[in-house]
């Protein structure tokens, strides 16, 4: 299937290349040219035309364009956003220089915001915007992989290095305990579900990431309270290409990268793991084998993925902007049989008609996904299995700890490999976004318009787990075979519609906007499950659906465009909450000053923007795992709780119960207030470019699953508001233009963030005996946290015993520190040690290009968070080496400087300091221009993604974004090298 794909991307490209109308061969006279800006720098994207003509290009990164002109063809249009357009004559020049001129009409940068556009200079909230010329280089899987580290203040850690692994994003450190910490996302006006999908690892996974134009993230909430009741974790707004003025231009991009895997998790070797065993249990040395396996390289392999994608770009009759694309990548992971395949098409429509008074945003985004998820249990069991024993016994078969009667063993070790090739994990998934936006300027009124956003978000998957009957790991199934299937079916229908009326009077500019959104998400889940060839058993049915209108509106009002104001109001009703709970009211208010334009600093050189903004408002949370909290309902009853009974006939039958759910009806939203002031600043000419950010938010009737009295509901817990939280930060960001004389250009970016929470209440009633809830579930024993949530401390603090130390400095075995001085060790004697999000993080990117030579690089840094090593925790002592005399398993080599016999969890020995440095990736790339009678421009060039990392924390990796390493997938090394062409 990969060959046949990958053969019918060569075959179009080539066809491409034919079937292009024999008269754009048929030259007469080449030109080209450089387009620069104001201050000499190239300007990428420009539209070049042939007057008169739909033949045109769009210049280069490096600001560099080619063209053929045929006879009568003198006149070049130069045209691009936010400057004045030129016309050229060419005449007899063959190669060009032009400089664009700002135009005062369009001078700044248009960014996108909640419902609409504003220029940059006018913004009043946190809002910061990253463009496909800024994105991270490299294997690119996953949309969010393009803008980590570019942004203060957004975190983003994947859950590890499986191809398309999901992602946590967390903008300004999340605002709630229980409830989503998610970000919304709004895909081309499109808010999508944050919940998982059945047989997906990612949902973004579906947006390829060639087809994204900008990434613009909405942070305080006199940006977000326009989102109203999802908007407490902030906004983020993704963009995709849209077709251009000029000629159709075809672009093919493609790449082949291999990743390796970096570090494992530090075990015994095979002939150590025989002196250990000898020395410390001698009576079971016997059961040693006399192989040397390494199972964590029987696991790992060198993973090859390519990515191919062709696009084509321009205007159909000069009337029609399209732009339409396909693309197909097929990764593999490092864990061996872990693989992503995907296939992506999209088609954008943008035309403008009735004298450019009604304009279509049209697009339709199409993916398929297939998965074959490896079994990431063999990647604990490769820490634990005894390195002495072969993968194969003598007759072939996958060895495995036996008992005495030849049965398995199922609590012993299993065999890694066999984990891997005897269970086998599938599903496909297809997505369908489609969505029409209409924004049509009244005739008879042109500062009246209206915008209808009617739009359909679809996404159906299915999969299948199979076990083998020889799975000698699961001993249910041994001999039968295990077979499990399921379906997801969700659907997300939107419709927008508003109405916003822009007017300038005099030194006064009025823009006021005001609508309707109505959304309803729904979803339909099955699965069932098969033993051998016994009939299905274990099958349900879930269904379930939600729904959210609102009203919303804002109003901006500027000044002498030196003051400028902002209100949003938006009232959102929920069917997650009852009638009494179910609206909610977010406003919000910001205020900017442009003190740049006023008469103390317009001549002032030196400085070229200063902006001070500050803003005020309250967002939402509703975005809880239960759509039916709030009323009392059945659930039906576990297969394995089912009543047995007699039918008419004496046959013995099972039958499931149905059983009240507890719910409260009191339920209602989480509140948000944010306060925000910020400084965008620049510098010699905007040579130095940034801002500076304060805020303090404060969390209120936060959702909680909270221990209730017995008896008074169906549950021991239940979903309430109960509790609050505080967060403060600061965020400073630095862009800055090193060099730029023509041939020589070098750009170099800063952002850091500082940040902490800390919780303020969690129970109506005070008690000096309450520690908190637990929370951050370990391996080890039986339902064991290592987090808490405190009042008085950061959310998600590790919650742990001080352990004490001989005078060599050597860890006392189950010797912990009497905190409270009771003489009694308990958990009154823990304490809270460290927390597991970082207190600042740091983000710094460079690029330099020289001529057709471009480098740039891009690294990240967290500073002040923790990880627990559950795997040195775990199995970090001799104990482990044997079981019973029955089997033996293999230890983590901490247990060689600890010298502990047993299983030691709760001791802060094992949270240990994850700050890090990562440099995420590294790209050198060659621009080729003038190919096949000046029509083609290519570039070839090589990345290195994950670099390095320096940390002082010993486990696999430091960036573990729960704080708990257990059987943690390695993100892999990967190098890639990828070529760009465009004709």
């Amino acid at each position: 299937m990969t060959i046949r794909l990958q053969n019918l991307y060569s075959l179009l490209f080539m066809m491409l290349l034919y079937i292009l109308p024999a008269q754009t061969w048929a030259q007469e006279k080449a030109v080209s040219g450089t387009v620069l800006d104001e201050t000499g720098s190239p300007l990428p994207g420009v539209s070049v035309i042939v007057k008169g003509t739909t033949k045109g290009v769009a210049t280069d990164f490096d600001g560099n364009f080619q063209l053929l002109l045929n006879e009568g063809e003198d006149v070049l249009t130069i045209s691009y956003i936010g400057y004045t357009s030129q016309e050229v004559v060419v005449g007899n020049q063959s190669n060009l220089a032009i400089s664009l001129a700002p135009d005062a009409d369009q001078l700044e940068e248009v960014v996108v915001i909640g419902y609409g556009s504003v220029k940059k200079d006018d913004l009043t909230g946190s809002v910061q915007s990253v463009t496909a010329s800024d994105f991270n280089q490299g294997a690119i899987t996953s949309p969010q992989e393009l803008v980590n580290g570019k942004m203060p203040g957004v975190q983003i850690v994947n859950g590890g290095g499986s191809p398309g692994a999901a992602a946590n994003i967390r903008i300004r450190g999340g605002s709630s305990l229980n409830a989503s910490n998610d970000p919304l996302i709004i895909i081309d006006g499109v808010p999508v579900a944050n919940e998982g999908v059945a047989g997906m690892k990612n949902p973004l996974n579906t947006i390829n990431p060639n087809d994204i134009e900008t990434f613009t993230v909405l942070k305080d909430a006199s940006a977000t309270a326009i989102y109203g009741s999802r908007a407490s974790n902030g906004v983020i707004i993704i963009t995709t290409k849209k077709g251009s003025k000029g000629g159709l231009q075809v672009n093919y991009a493609g790449n082949v990268s291999v990743s390796t895997p970096t570090k494992f998790v530090d075990v015994l070797k095979a002939d150590q793991y025989r002196e250990v065993l000898a020395a410390q249990k001698p009576s079971v040395a016997d059961l040693a084998g006399d192989a040397n396996t390494d199972w964590q390289k029987e696991i790992y392999q060198n993973a090859i993925s390519t990515d191919h994608n062709v696009s084509v770009a321009g205007t159909i009759a000069d009337v029609l902007p399209v732009r339409a694309s396909i693309g197909y990548n097929n990764s593999e992971g490092v864990l061996k049989t872990d693989h992503m395949e995907r296939t992506t098409a999209t088609l954008n429509l943008n035309p403008k008609l009735f004298d450019d008074h009604l304009k279509v945003d049209a697009s339709v985004k199409f993916s398929n996904i297939r998965n074959n998820f490896a079994n990431q249990g063999a990647i604990g069991a490769a820490g634990s299995m005894d390195p002495t024993q072969p993968i194969y016994t003598e007759n072939g078969e996958y060895f495995a700890w036996l008992n005495a009667d030849g049965s398995p063993i199922n609590i012993a070790p299993q065999n890694p490999v066999a984990l891997l090739n005897q269970l086998s994990n599938t599903s496909s998934a297809n997505r369908v976004i489609a969505n029409a936006q209409l924004d049509y300027k009244f005739h008879f009124l042109p500062e009246l318009k209206a915008n209808l956003n009617v739009a359909t978000d679809r996404i159906n998957s299915s999969g299948e787990v199979i076990t083998s009957p020889e799975a000698k790991f699961n001993v249910e199934s041994l001999g039968k075979g295990l077979r499990s299937e399921y379906t997801s079916e969700k659907s997300n229908e939107l419709l927008d519609f508003y109405l916003q009326y822009a007017k300038e009077f005099g030194e006064s500019r009025f823009d006021i906007m005001g609508g309707y959104s109505y959304q309803h998400f729904y979803t339909h889940n099955t699965g069932r499950e098969f033993l051998g060839e016994d009939a299905e058993r274990n099958a349900y049915v879930d269904k379930y659906e939600n729904y959210l209108v609102s009203f919303f509106g804002r109003a901006n009002y500027s000044l002498k465009e030196r003051y400028m104001f902002t209100v949003t109001l938006r009232n959102d009703g929920s069917s997650r909450f009852s009638p009494e709970n179910r609206w909610g009211l977010f406003p919000s208010a910001a205020f900017a000053w442009n003190m740049k334009r006023e008469g103390f600093l317009a001549d002032v050189d030196v400085v070229s923007a200063l902006k001070f903004r500050a803003g005020y408002g309250v967002t939402g949370q509703q975005d809880i795992n239960d759509n039916y909290a709030y009323f009392g309902k059945y659930e039906l009853g576990q297969n394995n709780a089912a009543y047995t009974m007699y039918d008419k006939d004496g046959n013995l039958v099972y039958v499931n119960s149905l059983r009240p759910s507890a719910y409260n009806e009191n339920l209602k939203w989480e509140e948000a207030t944010t306060y925000n002031v910020g400084i965008d600043y620049g510098f010699a000419d905007d040579r130095i470019t940034g801002s500076l950010e304060a805020y303090y938010k404060k969390n209120t009737d936060l959702l909680n699953f909270v221990d209730i009295p017995v008896g008074s509901n169906f549950n021991n817990r239940v979903w309430s508001n109960i509790g609050s939280m505080e967060a403060r930060g600061v965020e400073l960001s630095i862009n800055t233009k090193l060099v730029n004389n023509g041939d020589l250009f070098w750009d170099l970016g800063f952002n850091v963030a500082l940040q902490n929470n800390e919780i303020t209440q969690l129970t109506q009633v005070e008690s000096d005996t309450y520690l908190g809830v637990e929370t951050g579930g370990i391996a080890g024993g039986t339902g064991n946290n290592i987090q808490i949530h405190t009042v008085g401390h950061p959310a998600y603090s590790f919650f742990v015993y001080e352990q004490v130390y001989d005078n060599d400095g050597n860890p006392i075995e189950n010797m912990f520190v009497d905190r409270n001085g009771d003489g009694v060790i308990n958990q009154y004697d823990k304490y809270h040690f460290n927390q597991r999000a970082p207190i600042a993080l740091m983000g710094i990117n460079t690029r330099v290009a020289y001529r057709n030579w471009e480098f740039s690089a891009a690294g990240r840094a967290n500073f002040g968070n923790a990880v627990y090593n559950n795997m040195a925790a775990l199995n970090g002592h001799y104990n482990d080496l044997e079981t019973s005399g029955q089997f033996l398993g293999n230890i983590h080599s901490n247990a060689l400087e600890t010298n502990f016999n047993t299983e030691i969890l709760m001791s802060d020995l094992y949270v240990q300091d994850a700050s890090f440095f990562r440099l995420d990736n590294v790209m050198v790339g060659y621009n080729v221009n003038n190919l096949f009678g000046d029509k083609v421009n290519a570039r070839v060039y090589g990345t290195v993604n994950n670099v390095f990392v320096l940390t002082d924390y010993e486990g696999i990796d430091p960036e573990i974004f729960d704080g708990i390493d257990n059987s943690f997938y390695p993100r892999p090394r990967t190098f890639m090298l990828g070529v760009n062409v465009s004709f």
